[in-house]
């Protein structure tokens, strides 16, 4: 195959869709960020930057996003540090179903989460409800909405699979002989943790502590639903310069400071990375641990499993039970009500048809994806070509940058030639065809890399052409790794909301657009038609992520 890619000159071809997509739907509206932000009417201006980091307001968003990313990231390392070491070290029952549910949350719309919190600890709450049910008074006691409280507990939900995962997993491959031997040396429990392990750990540590810091710092969907107008990131402030202020200028420069901080972490992380990764003999994972024996190992089972349901399942639980519940009792009035237009206007777009707008943004989202992902992860899985190092980290720049900024570099550039495409739909699969194709690389590369290269030399002897090759060699062992990475686009294109909340026209509205918009307006109905439209949601995105469990290899996964 590689001979008859390279005798019919069609290498580049195998990037080139891949190419011309960043070029014009992510580098152009990026450097048009860029040149607002620094030259906002056509000439040098830094009045913005003066504004951002002079005026007290635009120094407290910067401050707080900062601030409260940092916190963030310690009470979910504080959560999921000790979950994962316990996990990692131990094997009991229901450990491989437990270890499935803690990734749930990370898969899930960050509507969703917020949703989730709302229907748990909000003003209407579900705890709140049963105060009042079991006779505590007229009203609950907890009053988290707009709270930073709200806000803590719903990043250290999303964020906690990550530290979870790659402490657990780099845990798993550690000899056990080196705390064993510090026990034998005399070293109590606590100084083997603290002088061995953690040590150990140090790249683990770095490396999700970081991650978890450039997501909470990029936050949006869970600032913007629980902190309210009291409350504003980087991210939020964007949208609210762009879309409410019409602040072009300003939104620009808050775009470019993002950018540059995210690269600024990524770099510090690669860094980090390098100097504190120790050589180590790993041990398989399929050791899964010892079993529990001693009081002490069944305690710290319990404690961690009890995190984990009252962390993960309680807030998903209650967003399950406040979509069926009424004031008169358990009801499915609100899933009845998303087709219902109460008002009569032609403006109103009832949830139903927000659902059917998802569903067709997905599917073309997912077309749109596989057709740039599939040949370029043909070309980069190749051995021996001259720019496969380069082009790999390039396409996956869309990873560093925010889906906010994204959008943001959408409205400001595609709005006139050579890409006037603001009034057109096609904007919002195009933004979702932006953020999925890096997943979709990562999902098809590992089966491209696993076909043997005698298959395709076998095929080309006996005759077979290129497209032959393809089809009876590749294609079947590429099978699963194409249905993994369609699964992810829709998944991805259906929670989508930093970028669609910027792309997409009122008339069309997605799912997250639509739950944000019911979260945010009076009456029972509006908000059990959100809590509803959520669980839907989460139904189809928890799905989505048990079939790719289900069938996707593990060896084959680059996540």
């Amino acid at each position: 195959m590689d001979s008859g890619l390279d005798r019919n000159g069609l290498k580049i071809i195998l990037c080139g869709p891949a190419l011309l997509f960043l070029a014009a739907f992510y580098f152009y509206p990026l450097a048009a960020v860029f040149e607002l932000g620094l030259r906002p009417q056509g000439a040098w201006d830094p009045t913005p930057f003066k504004r951002l980091f002079t005026a007290p307001y635009f120094l407290r968003v910067l401050w707080f996003t900062t601030w409260q990313a940092a916190l963030s990231t310690l009470l979910t390392m504080i959560a999921a540090v000790p979950a994962a070491l316990v996990f990692a070290r131990y094997r009991f029952p229901g450990k491989r179903l437990f270890q499935a549910l803690s990734t749930v949350p990370f898969v899930l719309p960050t509507v969703v989460v917020a949703a989730a919190f709302q229907a748990l600890l909000g003003n209407r709450g579900l705890l709140n409800d049963l105060w009042v049910f079991c006779g505590g008074g007229e009203r609950g006691p907890l009053r988290l909405d707009q709270s930073l409280g709200l806000i803590f507990l719903a990043h250290v939900f999303y964020n906690f699979t990550v530290v979870f995962r790659i402490v657990g997993g780099f845990r798993e491959r550690l000899q056990e002989n080196f705390t064993d031997a510090a026990r034998v040396l005399g070293a109590s429990p606590w100084t083997a943790l603290r002088q061995v392990t953690l040590p150990l750990l140090a790249p683990a540590l770095y490396a999700s502590g970081l991650l978890v810091f450039i997501f909470c710092f990029s936050s949006f969907g869970i600032i913007l639903i629980l902190g309210g107008p009291r409350y504003a990131t980087l991210e939020v402030e964007i949208y609210r310069q762009a879309v409410h202020l019409f602040n072009l200028p300003m939104a620009a420069a808050l775009s470019m400071v993002q950018v540059l901080f995210s690269l600024a972490v990524m770099w510090v992380y690669t860094g980090l990375q390098r100097r504190t990764s120790v050589a180590l003999t790993p041990r398989s994972r399929a050791a899964g641990g010892r079993r529990a024996e001693t009081r002490t190992a069944k305690l710290a089972i319990g404690l961690v499993l009890a995190l984990l349901t009252l962390l993960i399942l309680l807030p998903l639980a209650a967003l399950m039970v406040r979509s069926v519940s009424g004031e008169d009792g358990w009801t499915l009035a609100f899933y009845r009500a998303l087709g219902d237009n109460p008002s009569g206007s032609i403006f109103y777009v009832a949830p139903l048809q927000a659902i059917r707008h998802s569903l067709a943004f997905a599917l073309a989202t997912l077309i749109c994806t596989l057709a740039l992902a599939v040949p370029a992860a043909i070309y980069l899985a190749q051995p021996l070509r001259r720019f496969a190092h380069l082009l790999d980290p390039l396409l996956m720049l869309p990873l560093s940058t925010s889906a906010v900024t994204l959008g943001f570099g959408f409205i400001i550039a595609l709005d006139r030639p050579p890409l006037n495409l603001r009034s057109s739909w096609i904007l919002v699969p195009l933004a979702h065809s932006l953020v999925a194709f890096p997943f979709a690389v990562r999902s098809l590369l590992p089966a491209l890399r696993s076909v043997p290269a005698g298959l395709r030399e076998a095929a080309q002897v006996l005759g077979a052409g290129p497209w032959t090759v393809w089809k009876t060699v590749d294609l079947p062992i590429l099978a699963r790794a194409l249905l993994v990475a369609a699964v992810f686009s829709l998944v991805i294109s259906l929670g989508e909301f930093g970028a669609t909340v910027f792309v997409a026209r009122p008339q069309t509205p997605t799912m997250p657009l639509a739950i944000y918009r019911l979260l945010g307006q009076p009456g029972s109905l509006n908000y059990g038609q959100a809590m509803a439209m959520s669980c839907l949601l989460m139904l189809v995105t928890v799905g989505g992520f048990l079939f790719l469990e289900r069938v996707a290899a593990l060896s084959h996964r680059e996540f």
